[in-house]
């Protein structure tokens, strides 16, 4: 038996075509009115975040408490969230797991250690070296050694122009240097080099990370131009003080008369003091 099929006419498929386009679309409309909606959702989150960890960078940073006004008015942001940042920061750092504490001080904010764990911490602190201060002539040598290494005490003193022997026992009692060998000339006198230590002191990970001259010389033009934004324009100094200008009713030249008279008065002081001296010599 012959099979018989049903086959649609075109109406009939037009209408299956405007069906599935309707279906699509809405879809479509659906799957953007999600991303809007996430995306709205999470720019206020993530503006919020970054906020948050700002003022946390701000308190941690200062050694004074910050209060809430300054606070905004430095990343002009409005006071109102700003103080429920600072309440919320109160709030996650009171947490038992937390080492650190923010607090409110003398109408500021403040992070500190917190005052149950002060005796630990008191201990841990004394057993720490304390911290490596260098004055400028150590300064000096650690960089000619840093930049110039192997190097002996001859040539650094050739570079700065000084004497270093005390400076350079400095260093190597505080572990900055180290011998590297003597060098093949005559009198073999050590060398010096930097040491791990130095690395960490000054935080580089390797020589690779020191400032190039060219970095030294942008650096300093950048110092040069702070300090002249802040020192202010120049003001070209009056050829003539203006806070003594000539009498009005005084007559031009009245000027001169004064100069010339207080000229003899000045003069005739060392010719005084030799009638004294040859009178003393005469008496003498």
């Amino acid at each position: 038996m012959e099979d018989v099929r049903e086959v649609p006419d075109t109406a009939e498929r037009e209408e299956a075509a405007v069906i599935a386009d309707e279906s699509e679309e809405r879809e479509l409309r659906e799957d953007v009115l999600v991303a809007d909606a996430v995306v709205a959702s999470a720019s206020p989150v993530d503006e919020d975040a970054s906020l948050k960890a700002i003022i946390e960078a701000a308190i941690y940073v200062t050694d004074e408490p910050l209060s809430a006004q300054q606070i905004a008015t430095a990343i002009e942001h409005p006071l109102e969230k700003v103080t429920a940042i600072l309440e919320r920061l109160v709030k996650e750092y009171s947490a038992p797991d937390r080492g650190l504490s923010v607090r409110e001080l003398a109408g500021g904010y403040k992070m500190s250690t917190k005052p149950e764990h002060h005796e630990a911490i008191r201990l841990f602190v004394k057993k720490l070296q304390p911290p490596v201060k260098l004055s400028l002539a150590a300064l000096e040598t650690l960089a000619v050694i840093a930049y110039k290494q192997p190097i002996t005490a001859p040539e650094i003193m050739d570079i700065r122009g000084v004497q270093g022997a005390g400076v350079l026992k400095t260093l190597l009692d505080r572990k900055l240097i180290a011998t590297a060998g003597r060098k093949n000339v005559v009198g073999k006198p050590m060398m010096y080099k930097t040491t791990r230590e130095f690395l960490i002191h000054f935080g580089l990970s390797s020589l690779t990370e020191l400032p190039t001259l060219k970095e030294f010389e942008e650096l300093g033009r950048l110092a040069l131009a702070d300090s002249e934004e802040l020192a202010g324009p120049s003001e070209p100094q009056p050829a003539m003080p203006e806070s003594a200008p000539l009498a009005p009713d005084a007559p031009e030249g009245s000027a001169e008369p004064e100069s010339s008279q207080t000229a003899p008065d000045v003069s005739q002081e060392p010719a005084e003091t030799e009638q004294e001296s040859t009178e003393v010599s005469e008496h003498g």
